[in-house]
């Protein structure tokens, strides 16, 4: 029996680090009746944060999903991280959300964390309610949080509730819909309320701002709008239906107030989710694309009978063996079924689905279109990739990943754990696709990749601690790549006698600078076949397989551009072969008569400070090589953006800690390559070369 999608609701829970996510997602399970004794975050037992690394630094890395259930509603909740070099996990959340909770922290308000976590829920356009929480706090000011929503994220609140009472006094809200004040005892039980006439102090601040509210919410709809002017009364349904158009369309967020560590005010939220929140047949469907790349121009919609479309979006190891976290688009699955992975073309058998609920679980026979389930035992499926009906194939819209900035090289403390490290790290690749390995080929360390310090830092630990694999970790380094600056026009001829049939290839070439952000191109101008039609795939990929060494210290050439022009052949002599050495010895020719440069990572660098320590913080950024974008100064303190080398950010979070007694905050993610200063750039290639030359001793 199929069931109703439209009492589904894909909700993600999302916000800054320390905003108070895990909590309200550990009160809304309560709620719901998932889990009957609460964990709580600072004890180490919140119930999504599974994962030794999440209770006892008390974040959320991994996003869990779970089922519950309110008003006759399923709710499939993804609870993401909050923190910057986790970012990934909240962009493929969002990937497969059709709604979300914002939450922000009444005393900290929007912190840089939460703007680069709206910007991705703008990009990705999920509906979204606000919920200032931790009004409980000393500081907590609801009133200025809705400003910054304002100011700083640029968006449009509906205020929905009011705080009754402030900080200590904080007992409960009123719902502006229906006039009506929902307090709580001092029992700290989500059940023991009342729900009463609003407070006579409060009454004129009431019907201001629900007039507020019903002024803008019946813009949403002409024929309501042209009844409101005319001063006909409006009804909560009619209301209603304006505030859940407008939340669909992006318009506006409902926001709501409370504190979800004391259980005050959580149930308006979920009220919120099941009343606002769109249902899949209420989200733009996914386009697909062909195996080829190209828009089909077809869409998967939300539908049981149409053909399966389903994204795998995250991957995760625990004690019952791999999850594959599966949000089914269009279609149903059964056990049993034979499914097509469109990115590597194999086709997998589903032995077994489960619903999760945090780090439990609840077999399922089939599951369908609007579903999250976990698939487990897929052996080749990764985050990203589409899952779909061999008969019917088609891939959804793939996730796109940023490139790594960092590296550490590390190495198994014990002589024997090698093995154990390569399956251990292999698996954690698989969990996280901003998380890469190689191996360096010279001097044959292994080289994790990741986001951020933190990131790698977690990594490390989720070694230690998941895998039992103690490592030596290196210092840091930053993903430097090279450039040219000239444009140049050689020639190279590779010629080799030696009995039997020899080697012959002559390319004439030109190779300048490209445009930022190009990568490698290569186009032939050959005319009168000097060089034949069927040579020039190898001319190309000489140079390309050269790319990934620079001539000034080996690090990978970006924005290039090579035109094969002129050159000559033998009849017998030339082979494909040839003209590839020919290339790769002409890449090593020209490169360095090129103008090579230096490029370094530039990290948008986001950071709180409050007032007193500004002076030092842009002092220290200066020093830092950074360029100061822009000061916004707030209630709290100042935001300070800056463009900052990554070079120079290492071991940053200590130094503004220090710098403001603790207070201070920031954020990064990568912005751009830039040419790398004279001095730095002498430094960095003098430095490369050191390893170079010490890894060929090794040998």
């Amino acid at each position: 029996m199929a069931k109703d999608i439209t009492r589904y609701r894909n909700i993600g829970i999302f916000a800054h680090v320390d905003a108070g996510k895990t909590t309200t997602t550990e009160r809304i399970l309560s709620l719901t009746g998932r889990i009957h004794k609460m964990g709580e975050v600072h004890d180490g037992a919140a119930t999504t944060d599974f994962m030794e690394q999440e209770q006892e630094r008390g974040i959320t890395i991994q996003s869990a999903a779970t089922t519950c259930f309110w008003k006759e509603h399923q709710l499939n909740i993804i609870d993401t991280p909050g923190h910057v070099d986790f970012t990934i996990e909240v962009y493929r959340s969002l990937k497969v959300l059709d709604g979300g909770i914002g939450v922000f922290c009444g005393s900290g308000g929007v912190e840089p964390q939460s703007e680069t976590n709206w910007r991705y829920a703008n990009d990705s356009k999920v509906s979204r309610i606000i919920y200032v929480n931790k009004l409980d706090r000393i500081g907590a000011d609801y009133y200025r949080v809705i400003k910054q929503v304002e100011k700083v994220l640029a968006a449009k609140p509906l205020v929905m509730v009011l705080p009754v009472g402030t900080e200590n006094d904080f007992i409960g809200v009123v719902d502006l819909l229906t006039r009506k004040a929902w307090v709580w005892d001092e029992s700290g039980l989500p059940e023991n309320y009342d729900i009463q006439d609003v407070p006579e102090d409060m009454k004129d601040q009431v019907e201001e701002y629900r007039e507020a509210m019903i002024e803008l919410a019946v813009e949403q709809d002409d024929e309501i709008l042209s009844k409101y002017l005319e001063g006909e009364e409006i009804t909560i349904d009619e209301i209603k239906f304006c505030i859940r158009k407008g939340t669909r369309d992006l318009v506006f967020f409902p926001t709501y107030c409370g504190s979800s560590f004391k259980n005050k005010g959580v149930q308006l939220v979920l009220n919120a989710v099941v009343d606002y929140l769109p249902n899949p047949l209420e989200v733009p469907p996914q386009p697909e694309i062909d195996l080829e790349g190209n828009p089909t121009g077809k869409v998967a919609y939300a539908d049981a009978d149409k053909p399966l479309r389903a994204l795998a979006f995250k991957i995760m190891d625990d004690r019952f063996g791999a999850l594959t976290f599966t949000r089914l688009y269009s279609g149903q699955l059964k056990k049993g079924d034979t499914i097509l992975d469109t990115f590597t073309g194999k086709t997998e058998r589903i032995s077994r689905l489960v619903e999760m609920h945090a780090n439990d679980r609840q077999e399922v026979d089939s599951a369908q279109a609007g579903d999250i389930v976990a698939l487990i035992g897929m052996k080749n499926v990764q985050t990203g990739h589409t899952l779909c009906d061999p008969k019917d194939p088609a891939t959804l819209e793939p996730m796109v990943f940023p490139d790594p900035v960092i590296s550490i090289a590390v190495s198994p403390k014990k002589k024997g754990d090698n093995e154990k490290m390569g399956m251990a790290i292999s698996k954690m690749v698989q969990e996280d696709p901003s998380f890469q390995v190689e191996t360096d080929e010279e001097s044959g360390e292994v080289i994790l990749k990741g986001m951020g310090e933190l990131h790698l830092d977690i990594k490390v630990d989720i070694l230690k601690r998941t895998h039992g694999v103690e490592v030596e970790v290196g210092k840091p380094q930053v993903a430097y790549r090279e450039s040219i600056t000239k444009r140049l026009v050689d020639s190279y001829t590779h010629k080799k006698q030696s009995g039997g049939s020899g080697q012959y290839g002559k390319i004439d070439y030109v190779i300048e600078p490209g445009e930022t952000g190009t990568g490698f191109q290569f186009e032939s101008a050959v005319t009168g076949g000097n060089v034949p039609r069927e040579f020039w795939p190898a001319v190309q990929k000489g140079f390309e397989t050269s790319v990934g060494k620079g001539p000034l210290a080996g690090y990978p050439v970006v924005d290039l551009k090579v035109t094969l022009t002129d050159g000559g052949y033998h009849a017998v002599d030339s082979s494909a072969i040839a003209f590839e050495i020919a290339a790769r010895a002409a890449y090593r020719q020209s490169l360095p008569k090129a103008g090579p440069q230096l490029l370094e990572p530039i990290m948008n660098v986001d950071v709180f400070t409050p007032d007193d320590y500004m002076g030092d913080v842009i002092g220290d950024l200066n020093r830092r090589r950074g360029m100061i974008k822009s000061q916004d100064p707030g209630a709290t303190g100042v935001r300070v953006k800056a463009d900052v080398p990554l070079s120079e950010m290492f071991g940053y979070i200590g130094d503004l800690r220090t710098m403001t007694s603790g207070r201070g905050q920031f954020s990064m993610e990568f912005s751009h390559y830039a040419p790398c200063p004279t001095n730095v750039a002498e430094e960095v290639i003098k430095e490369a070369k050191e390893r170079q030359a010490a890894a060929a001793a090794a040998k």
